[in-house]
């Protein structure tokens, strides 16, 4: 049988002969029909169903008319803000607009409107007032109950309510949303489903609700931001579908947002079917004109081994979308996919990527988790890695080794996150040493994140003594094996938990390193995540203690400054950090100062330049400062 694209107007419905269509698919990105977009999946697993669907990509909001394109559906709309929050797709952190979307034709900004989901469940809903609205995706997924929303600065409802839709279908979805079609196809309400595994709906009746939790009510978290950090670490510790209860929201006049434990995971055969599906593995035709859509680009030739992530950083939103438990796909069906790659005129036999949240988790952390779910009140890997983890990579191993061996592959890079303590924890350094040898493109990327160890505590993160066990061990198997590689440590600034004085110490790090970041990532405080209720509260939810935060916009910039501190735009700014936390023995000639002073100021602080004590300083440095400065070279593009 031969697939083409799906349904995008009329006339491709009139093709294949359908009068009315059994879902409309609303997306805030262009029609990409590859799996590594959201509406893709979806809309081909409701297809191998047996339901019709077509595309509605980037309707006009600013026309009601836009949504009705594609006619009145037969069970209902689905709609999406994309692969990425519109908000995070729209601005950066410091709120100013980005003048780029990697997700629409051409790159061109302003084809979606902010907050999407809300405005399009708004259009659909003035245009048909009886059908169902689902919508789902990750904007959804991390609103779907009261949170913070950082750029209005307000405290917001769940999504369900402002984007007046039926249900929304969080997570990933494949599961919930065939559960959904089928009940409504066989006749039931869509106010009745209320039933189904990783949904939400809201009513006004909860005296049948059994194991649940009752959270706060919006008002009082409203009122009490506290009060948010309480619930919001009910709902952290309610992830899992072995062990998570129902979650019930008050809102006034009797309403009630009810949260659904979380869908299973998918079995290495789901994932698989859904992988297998009849993709067309590009952008819709319509868009050549256009310049294409330029997010094809990094994700055509990559493959997903795997789902979830039980690494529980702070500032990752994973825990709520995927989960902590490890979803993988059979080796069989990642070889398949890879000979789609060798029929593709455009493959030149690289591989981009072999990964997911984090390439190198490839089963879950401990056996328990499988039947019994992931710990509510401890993490896999933080602070310590727990005596239950099972730190394995034989069979990631065997699975690259295996790619790279295949006729027509010529190199397989691993570009997705390392998690470099999950690497150390494993006592068989067979792994490091062929990820060193042959899948590295010249320069590894990974998270340290900080060096202070406060910084790293509220962010979920190992201590720094850690990463420097994997730096020197990187170095050395980098020797052993004749390679000149570098690492590229992703960094952040400005934390919850960060003052000037961590900052000063993060630039000191850099300094003897000889090392400058090109880019630095401000903390983004998007929405479900620990960090950014630390950022909203000033607490943090899982101890409730306060937290430290920078919000000062000019606070902010001192602390990025200083991390690239040899940047001769940031020297006004660091010197101003260094004198607020009380560190001008940093300015000055010394080989240990990171700006030199204001001509005329600059006596008694670190003289020593040009100075017998000067010249020793130099001629002492020790080997480890010279393996870790060298390992550092060449930054790369950060986050």
């Amino acid at each position: 049988m031969t697939h083409g694209f799906l349904p995008i107007s009329k006339e491709d419905m009139d093709s294949r002969g359908i009068k009315q269509l059994d879902f409309v698919y609303v997306t805030g990105d262009a029609y990409v029909d590859h799996p590594s977009f959201g509406h893709a999946i979806i809309s081909r697993v409701l297809e191998a169903h047996g339901y019709t669907v077509g595309i509605l990509s980037q309707p006009d909001w600013k026309n009601e008319e836009s949504v009705t394109a594609l006619g009145k559906p037969r069970l209902a709309f689905l709609v999406t803000s994309g692969n990425m929050d519109s908000m995070v797709n729209h601005y950066s952190v410091s709120k100013k607009r980005r003048s780029q979307d990697a997700y629409t034709p051409g790159g061109a900004p302003g084809k979606r409107p902010d907050h999407a989901a809300v405005v399009y469940g708004n259009l659909i809903r003035k245009a048909y007032r009886d059908v169902p609205v689902i919508i789902g995706g990750i904007e959804a997924s991390l609103r779907r109950m009261a949170h913070y929303d950082y750029w209005s600065d307000s405290f917001k409802r769940s999504l369900l309510l402002d984007s007046q839709a039926d249900l929304i279908s969080y997570g990933m979805g494949e599961k919930s949303i065939v559960e959904i079609a089928d009940a409504l196809n066989s006749g039931i309400s869509v106010k009745d489903i209320t039933f189904i595994p990783g949904t939400v709906y809201k009513t006004k009746e909860i005296s049948g609700i059994y194991n649940s939790l009752m959270l706060p009510s919006f008002e009082e978290m409203k009122e009490d931001s506290s009060r948010y950090a309480e619930s919001f670490q009910k709902q952290y510790e309610n992830t899992d579908a072995c062990n998570g209860k129902t979650l019930i929201e008050p809102y006034p006049n009797g309403v009630y947002v009810v949260q659904n434990p979380p869908q299973p995971p998918l079995t290495t055969e789901e994932m698989d079917a859904v992988y297998d599906l009849p993709y067309m593995r590009t952008y819709h035709p319509s868009y050549e004109s256009l310049g294409g859509v330029p997010a094809i680009a990094e994700i055509k030739f990559s493959l997903i081994s795997c789902r979830g992530c039980f690494g529980g950083c702070s500032f990752c939103a994973l825990t709520f979308h995927q989960g902590r438990v490890i979803q993988t796909r059979s080796h069989e069906s990642l070889l398949k996919e890879v000979e789609l790659f060798l029929r593709d005129p455009d493959f030149k036999g690289y591989i981009h990527d072999v990964g997911g949240p984090t390439a190198n988790f490839r089963h879950p952390s401990c056996e328990k988790q499988l039947t019994k779910g992931v710990c509510k009140n401890r993490q896999c890997l933080f602070p310590k890695s727990c005596p239950n983890l099972k730190a394995d990579h034989g069979d990631y191993l065997e699975l690259l080794r295996k790619l790279r061996s295949m006729e027509g592959v010529k190199k397989v890079f691993i570009r997705s996150g390392i998690r470099f303590d999950y690497l150390l924890a494993d006592s068989d350094d067979t792994f490091f040493r062929e990820l060193v040898e042959h899948h590295i493109s010249g320069q590894l990327k990974v998270a340290p994140e900080h060096i202070a160890d406060p910084v790293l505590k509220k962010m979920g993160k190992p201590e720094n003594a850690v990463y420097e066990r994997f730096v020197d061990k990187y170095k050395k198997l980098n020797s052993q094996l004749g390679k000149n590689q570098f690492l590229v440590p992703y960094l952040m600034s400005s934390h919850p938990g960060s003052t000037l004085k961590e900052a000063v110490a993060l630039a000191e790090y850099l300094r003897d390193l000889g090392y400058m970041p090109e880019q630095v990532q401000d903390f983004y405080p998007t929405p479900s995540t620990v960090s950014t209720v630390m950022y909203y509260t000033g607490l943090d939810p899982r101890t409730m203690e306060k937290v430290y935060v920078c919000r000062n916009p000019h606070e902010k910039a001192m602390q990025r400054a200083l991390i690239q501190y040899r940047n001769p735009k940031n020297k006004e700014l660091v010197r101003e950090a260094l004198i607020k936390a009380g560190r001008q023995d940093l300015i000055g000639y010394d080989k240990k100062c990171l700006i030199r002073p204001e001509k005329g100021n600059g006596a008694g602080y670190g003289r020593q330049a040009g100075t017998v004590a000067g010249k020793e300083g130099k001629a002492k440095k020790t080997d480890k400062k010279k393996t870790i400065r060298n390992v550092h070279k060449k930054p790369g593009r950060q986050r």
